[in-house]
């Protein structure tokens, strides 16, 4: 693992959730990594691991990140609700932060629905809060799609029975299913 070729592994997300519930703060495995956990075993390898916080902890997360080596990676979609922070070792952390009052709405920060954070999942046996199962793949709509997305889209589709979107017709073709 470089910074050319970055992948975060099972034992360093696993150390990242750690140090942040050690901290008190309260994090949600989104991306690749999110659909991995709700299937309970790695089915790829990652780049990055995305998380939703709330956006009150972004300081603290930034604090305890860059205190480990972690700075700032530019982007063109960088705010500061989603950024990524990267280490020297090629682990990037994909923050998206989030607002809710307390009727659990969302009034700040990338529009996750209140309902959305409420799966549960396990990375290495070790559990974790995750994206529920059906936001995760609606998630997985909207934009160009890859080979990952489809893998991803159908694994969590037959293992939740959760009816795979239209837009992935062209792949299921492709795959010879129906």
């Amino acid at each position: 693992m470089t910074k050319d070729n970055p992948e975060m592994t099972p034992q360093d997300v696993i150390k990242i959730v750690e140090l942040l519930q050690q901290n008190n703060i309260d994090v949600i495995i989104d991306g690749g990594w999110g659909v991995d956990a709700l299937l309970g075993k790695q089915t790829r390898k990652h780049q990055d691991l995305d998380v939703a916080v709330k956006h009150k902890d972004v300081p603290k997360i930034r604090a305890l990140l860059e205190a480990r080596g972690y700075q700032e990676v530019p982007r063109d979609d960088t705010w500061e609700c989603n950024f990524v922070l990267g280490d020297g070792q090629g682990h990037l952390f994909d923050l998206h932060s989030c607002t809710f009052d307390e009727a659990g709405n969302n009034v700040f920060g990338v529009k996750y629905p209140y309902d959305s954070l409420n799966g549960t999942g396990s990375i290495n046996g070790y559990p974790v809060k995750c994206i529920t199962p059906e936001w995760m793949v609606k998630f997985h709509t909207g934009y160009k799609l890859d080979e990952n997305d489809y893998r991803d889209v159908k694994l969590l589709c037959k293992q939740f029975g959760v009816e795979m979107p239209e837009e992935y017709n062209e792949f299921v073709l492709n795959d010879g299913q129906p």
